[in-house]
């Protein structure tokens, strides 16, 4: 989808955006003496969409200017009289792309697909890819050769010309100052105010005249709708509707959510009656369902495709009443949550003694064992790659049995691999989701796994909005990330900084609740569904890359394995990437598109 489109026409740029976006407020342009500033999503609030631009563009316009990256969801593209500059946010929720050759860029645009051509495809980019359901959004790679991705916090400068001077990353700029910790250390109690503040403000950042909150009737999603409410029934500076979004099984194991969901729904109307619930039914949801649209019509392979149904029934009733704004309850488990990686830090440093009593406090908090607790957050993080290969072995003897999230799929064939970088992209994956010092690699890891942007993005223009998601937001992150454990971790009790922070908010019933269902029966019924129709799509795959990446058979064996419920999540992720890459190649036009 392009948004916006930046190139060159005598020389001279050119910037056009999309005019049905700019209606929508989701496209802002602004222009002064010192240039046009075209801004995709919001900088500052999202109430205020031309002031935060009207800054960026202020900031950013002086010559020798180097201020910090301010705070939104957004990309943005500013024309001064003396350069043009591109840049992300650090979210990375709103793409951007460039196409450059020789050290020129020839166009700027929100879409990949529009700079590329479908018959000079990028083999990198499809083994970086296939390493984890995380991969692209942080990496520069594209599907297209020549087409390179603006990444998260980057600003890239070029001349008028479009020649490139210069790639820089910048900090966010913080809302607020680090809050004063006392003598010892943070407690419970005063990290449960900094948090309570923090998401506040996050969610004051993101909320329009018509918001609508997704409520699963869980602890993150209430929260986050119960601030919401708490906003716009106190402060007059965020007038507005409320919408109360929630999905509805009848049957099934995830029927057992309507009573939660219920309570939700009752304590967020006590502080804001006039929010209106919107039940949606989806009983008739299933994964996979309209898989050739959701995984072949997006601008990249799109891994959480197969999710996709139940969130596009949600996004159509939001956009049915007007929203201009969703809010979800996305990335709470890693961001709140205490930090298990910081046991490998006791490790690096040598404390084995508090080592193993942590890691004994975490087995008995999380009911696993002490042997799986050490495995998952100090040997795998200190050797990803070989302790993969070491899993692999032991649980092999099938096409999931033992696959990771950074080891070769069996039904990726070795020659590809070997010729195309896999095992280089696999090293680099995994370098990312742990790095140096896994307990801060947890949060940069975090930002890309936790919510389905590329869907929000395809359907943006179609209604009206953006998802946003507070819990992600750089001042809730940067505030967890001063925590030290001890504030953090309370065995039997996840999540309890924000447990704390809500107290006073939270209905009783979803306050104590430590279970969620999964949406494993989704998964499981589109597969029963939709297995046999996945399996024909890739026997019939006629595009010549899909035959020269895969074995089609062995993938066609693991989904078979999928249905009979071998495999984890792990393994069922690497599948299902592998399934929406088929189907984008084969739905990718190959004619030129420059």
């Amino acid at each position: 989808m392009e948004a916006l489109r930046l190139e060159w026409a005598g020389g001279a740029p050119k910037l056009w955006t999309a005019g049905a976006m700019a209606r929508q407020g989701l496209v802002t342009t602004v222009s002064s003496p010192a240039g046009t500033a075209a801004v995709v999503g919001w900088v500052g609030s999202l109430s205020d969409r031309v002031a935060g631009a009207r800054r960026l563009l202020d900031d950013f316009s002086r010559p020798g200017a180097a201020p910090c990256l301010p705070t939104g969801d957004y990309a943005a593209v500013l024309v001064c009289r003396d350069r043009i500059l591109l840049m992300r946010d650090e979210h990375a929720r709103i793409p951007l792309f460039l196409r450059e050759s020789g050290g020129r860029v020839s166009a700027v645009s929100t879409s990949a697909r529009s700079l590329g051509s479908g018959e000079e495809l990028e083999p990198r980019y499809f083994c970086r890819y296939l390493t984890g359901n995380m991969a692209q959004p942080h990496s520069a790679l594209t599907p297209f050769a020549g087409v390179h991705r603006i990444l998260g916090g980057e600003m890239v400068e070029l001349s008028i010309s479009g020649h490139v001077r210069g790639r820089m990353f910048r900090r966010p700029r913080q809302a607020h100052d680090p809050p004063v910790r006392t003598a010892g250390g943070p407690r419970l109690g005063e990290a449960a105010k900094d948090l309570r503040r923090a998401l506040e403000n996050a969610v004051g950042r993101r909320m329009g005249r018509t918001t609508a909150c997704h409520v699963s009737g869980g602890t993150d999603s209430t929260s986050i709708a119960l601030l919401a409410a708490r906003l716009l029934a106190t402060e007059g500076s965020h007038p507005g509707n409320l919408v109360l979004l929630a999905g509805r099984f009848a049957g099934g194991e995830l029927s057992g959510e309507q009573p939660y969901l219920d309570e939700a729904m009752e304590g967020i109307r006590r502080h804001a009656p006039t929010a209106r619930p919107v039940i949606v039914d989806v009983d008739d949801v299933a994964d996979f369902d309209d898989f050739q649209h959701h995984a072949g019509d997006t601008d990249e392979p799109h891994a959480q495709a197969f999710r996709a149904p139940f969130w596009s029934r949600l996004h159509a009733a939001a956009a049915e009443l007007g929203c201009d704004t969703l809010l979800t309850g996305c990335g709470a488990d890693p961001i709140v949550d205490a930090n298990p990686f910081h046991l490998h830090r006791l490790a690096r440093t040598g404390q084995l003694r508090q080592l193993t009593k942590q890691a004994r406090a975490w087995a008995a908090g999380s009911e696993r064992g002490l042997r799986d607790i050490v495995h998952a957050y100090v040997v795998q993080p200190a050797l990803p790659l070989t302790a993969e290969r070491i899993t692999a072995l032991v649980r092999g003897g099938t096409m999931l049995g033992g696959l990771g999230t950074f080891g070769r799929p069996r039904w990726l064939r070795p020659g590809f691999a070997r010729a195309h970088g896999y095992r280089r992209a696999g090293i680099a994956e995994s370098r990312f989701v742990f790095g140096p010092k896994p307990e801060r690699s947890l949060y940069d890891a975090a930002n890309y796994i936790a919510a389905p942007d590329l869907l929000s993005w395809q359907r943006a223009r179609r209604d009206g909005f953006f998802l946003s998601h507070p819990f992600l937001d750089s001042e809730v992150v940067a505030m967890m990330r001063r925590l030290p454990v001890e504030a953090t971790f309370h065995p039997g009790r996840p999540k309890a900084v924000l447990r704390e922070a809500m107290a006073d908010l939270l209905p009783s019933r979803i306050r104590g609740r430590t279970v969620k269902v999964p949406f494993n029966e989704l998964y499981a019924r589109g597969l029963r569904t939709h297995g046999d129709e996945l399996i024909d799509l890739c026997r019939s795959a006629r595009h010549p890359l899909i035959a020269e990446m895969f074995d089609v058979e062995t993938l066609c064996r693991a989904v078979r394995e999928a249905q009979l419920g071998i495999g984890d999540a792990y393994s069922w992720d690497r599948m299902n990437s592998s399934l929406a890459l088929v189907m984008w190649l084969e739905r990718l036009p190959v004619t030129a598109c420059p």
